[in-house]
């Protein structure tokens, strides 16, 4: 294009041809550019097209950006919901043992709390709760934490000899460790 810097483009463009398909000279490969107005215009529309889609991609990803953060923070807020529901029975079972130590003997009440923990204990295993109780067990510092060493006669060195708190996994992630007594050789 040989545009002048005073000129202006729509004219510059009107008198240039477009050859298409080489030196051939067929008529109907050599094509004349098409009007400057109407190239504008397409060119234009397309640019529109272009932008309104670009536009229509960030509100898509904002919304997707959105409605994983309303979800994420859904699941926070109501991921305990099953395990609440399992542990309000076991308040209830204790609540009603609470309510009959008046009147029941002493049987009664270890029979109403052993039931109580059974239906805890239930209600974490099916929730993937386990218990570690490692007694006569090798010493593992994963899973035990030694709160002291004992010697004794019966005992391998270094297996668990007492277990003064049980330890919990969450599957197969610890929780809490069992506080244990490490037997020690003579």
């Amino acid at each position: 294009m040989n545009a002048q810097p005073d000129q202006p483009l729509e004219e510059t463009e009107q008198s240039e041809d477009v050859a298409v398909g080489g030196d051939t000279g067929d008529a109907g490969e050599a094509i004349q550019a098409a009007d400057p107005a109407a190239n504008l215009a397409a060119v234009q529309a397309k640019a529109d097209e272009n932008w309104d889609l670009y536009l229509r991609a960030v509100a898509e990803a904002e919304n997707v950006r959105k409605r994983a953060a309303r979800d994420v923070e859904h699941a926070r807020k109501y991921a305990l919901e099953a395990f609440s529901k399992e542990m309000l029975a076991v308040r209830d079972s204790f609540e009603m043992a609470i309510d009959a130590a008046d009147a029941a003997n002493p049987a009664s009440l270890v029979e109403g709390n052993q039931a109580s923990l059974k239906l805890l204990t239930t209600a974490l295993e099916r929730f993937g709760i386990s218990e570690v109780n490692p007694l006569g067990e090798p010493f593992n510092p994963e899973f035990h934490e030694a709160i002291s060493m004992q010697p004794s006669a019966d005992a391998e060195p270094g297996s668990v000899l007492i277990v003064v708190q049980k330890g919990y996994t969450l599957n197969g992630r610890l929780l809490r460790p069992a506080m244990v007594v490490v037997a020690a050789a003579e």
